[in-house]
């Protein structure tokens, strides 16, 4: 059973948005983040860059802290994101997403020409 869930924040190429969420499997959520699996805010403003998490092993303390981040203004995200992440990296490869791997997941999930799902 897994006791470990994760807030945390996605921007956008040009960091005009960003996108706080909770999840107890962040490398699943950050690949479907990336291939854009639901059509929704993230997928229409292409925001799936991974720039600030946090490990919590209480599904109730997560939440509290997740409703807290969505309610700070723009400029104390980005103090956050900056005390931890000053590079702005996409820390989607440090928890083991790679673009390889989202790339492959992109194929696989793809349509053939003849409208099935390719199991490549």
């Amino acid at each position: 059973m897994n006791n470990n869930y994760y807030v945390y924040i996605l921007t956008n190429k040009y960091r005009t948005v960003f996108y706080t969420g909770v999840t107890n499997d962040l490398y699943r959520r950050i690949v479907e983040h990336k291939i854009k699996l639901n059509e929704s805010f993230t997928s229409d403003y292409n925001v799936n860059q991974l720039v600030h998490y946090e490990l919590f092993f209480n599904i109730n303390d997560a939440i509290a802290r997740e409703k807290r981040l969505k309610r700070w203004n723009r400029l104390w995200k980005i103090n956050l994101i900056e005390k931890t992440n000053p590079g702005w990296n996409d820390l989607a490869e440090s928890i083991g997403v790679t673009a390889d791997i989202v790339d492959n997941i992109k194929k696989w999930r793809s349509p053939t020409k003849s409208g099935k799902t390719s199991s490549k």
